[in-house]
């Protein structure tokens, strides 16, 4: 793998693909031989498409999913008693922990009072004062999903500036709204992402994309007066870790400011940051703002936020008569369960006083990510985002098509599979980390470890190359 530096070739090492495919063999019958009744039950699932319940948990390492019995705090354990360190965490569902007893009380205590009955509980103030407090945006709406609220301020921002498309950034991640599936195609028009099914319609039609951090293309695209908003994330997440350059929010923000698009900041996964996510952490002015998953301590919730002249503007149209036809809300949003969730949640996790802790341990699994690969001299780099961190087989990337280019699915087979073999659970479909409020030093000692372990084996299996 040749890397161009500033246009110069370096030298760097190249993985023997021949070595790599024994290490992956023999961890694929480790795996097999540390899971036999999570193997039974993969056998058992006929009745669920692709065995499982969502079709994307097959992406897991290994020949079958392993199933759990048990999730606490930071650790979980399989049906086969096998005991794991979580640094997957639901990817940011279970950013807070899993199994939180404030959050199961509050639960139980709700179900028992009455779960839906479309009207507010006594938690809607609440949850509404904090997530203003938290981001700064003072009016607020509720979702099931972040998906859902995604796809809700599109609307909102269409009828507002009566434009027709929407601008997100090459290889972002806001969840299944068919808008934001979209890619860079090799004649720079937008295509669908790779692996979306079903389109509605050729996406160039509702999506203009750009490269994150190109402020030149993102002003060409403004400029042509049809985009209604920009959806971003403060820094790409899903792709790897990218971080924006100095300098590039504020130009957003700008550019937006001057071609009358509406900015709209997704914080499902930058919510790292800190408890206001990159948003209060760095600054940041959006005009809508979404967040999800996290806030309910692992019941599925989410919310949206905006300033309070897009709420003036679309007063009226939220206060019409056919509300309930708007293709906004759904009749389980805002139910008195995920209100009564978020605020058991905010109210005790999640705070400045839980990212102080946070955040040191994520450096901590930064430096032995680093120092290990320092070690045994691969040529990778590893990013930190508040309480995220992450490593990629590639020098920092800014923006999603060099980190998507540098995707190898051979490595990443075996590092995941080696870590989840040792007790180590990292997301599926990246080399990264969360952690929680409940994670230890001796946790992400333990990933150093195991890390160390499987370098050590790569590096065996590495040879010089210009």
């Amino acid at each position: 793998m040749k890397r161009w530096v500033h246009g110069t070739i370096v030298v760097v090492t190249e993985i023997d693909r021949g070595r790599l495919a024994d290490l992956v063999a023999a961890e694929e019958r480790r795996f097999v031989e540390l899971h036999p009744r999570s193997a039974e039950l993969a056998g058992e699932a006929r009745h669920l498409l692709a065995g499982v319940p969502m079709a994307w948990m097959t992406r897991w390492p290994g020949a079958f999913p392993v199933v759990f019995e048990e999730a606490v705090g930071a650790h979980f354990t399989d049906v086969d008693g096998n005991g794991y360190v979580d640094f997957c965490l639901g990817d940011t569902g279970a950013m807070a922990g899993h199994s939180l007893p404030q959050v199961a009380d509050a639960l139980a205590s709700r179900a028992r009072r009455g779960i839906t009955t479309m009207l507010p509980s006594t938690d809607a103030h609440w949850v509404g004062g904090e997530l203003a407090r938290r981001f700064g945006l003072p009016v607020w709406q509720m979702a099931m999903t972040a998906t859902d609220a995604n796809r809700f301020v599109l609307r909102f921002a269409r009828h507002l500036t009566g434009r027709p498309r929407v601008l997100v950034f090459d290889w972002c991640y806001h969840g299944t709204v068919d808008e934001t599936l979209a890619v860079v195609g090799p004649d720079g028009r937008p295509v669908a992402r790779p692996g979306t099914i079903g389109p509605p319609c050729d996406v160039a039609t509702t999506t203009a994309v750009v490269q994150f951090n190109d402020l030149a293309a993102l002003e060409v695209e403004l400029a042509r007066g049809d985009v209604a908003a920009v959806l971003a994330e403060p820094a790409l997440t899903n792709i790897g870790i990218v971080l924006p350059d100095p300098g590039f929010h504020d130009a957003l923000r700008e550019l937006c400011t001057r071609y009358g698009t509406l900015l709209v900041l997704d914080e499902t996964h930058t919510i790292c940051a800190g408890p206001g996510g990159a948003t209060a952490a760095w600054g940041l002015e959006p005009d809508l703002l979404v967040v999800g998953k996290t806030i309910g301590g692992g019941m599925p919730v989410a919310a949206y936020g905006m300033t309070q002249d897009v709420a003036d503007r679309l007063a009226p149209a939220l206060g019409g008569s056919e509300i309930d036809t708007s293709g906004v809300g759904g009749t389980l949003t805002g139910n008195a369960l995920a209100l009564a969730a978020v605020r058991a949640t905010l109210s005790t996790t999640l705070r400045e006083e839980d990212f102080e802790r946070m955040v040191p341990l994520a450096t901590a699994w930064t430096e032995g990510v680093q120092q290990v690969l320092d070690d045994v001299g691969l040529d990778w780099c590893v990013q930190q985002l508040g309480c995220r961190a992450e490593y990629w087989f590639c020098p920092p990337p800014r923006n999603g098509r060099d980190a998507a280019a540098a995707v190898d699915p051979e490595l990443d087979s075996y590092l995941h599979l080696h870590a989840l073999n040792r007790g180590v659970l990292m997301t599926p479909f990246h080399n990264m980390a969360l952690i929680s409020p409940l994670h230890t030093r001796a946790d992400v000692d333990r990933h150093t470890e195991v890390f160390a372990e499987a370098a050590a084996a790569l590096a065996g299996a590495t040879v010089e190359a210009v």
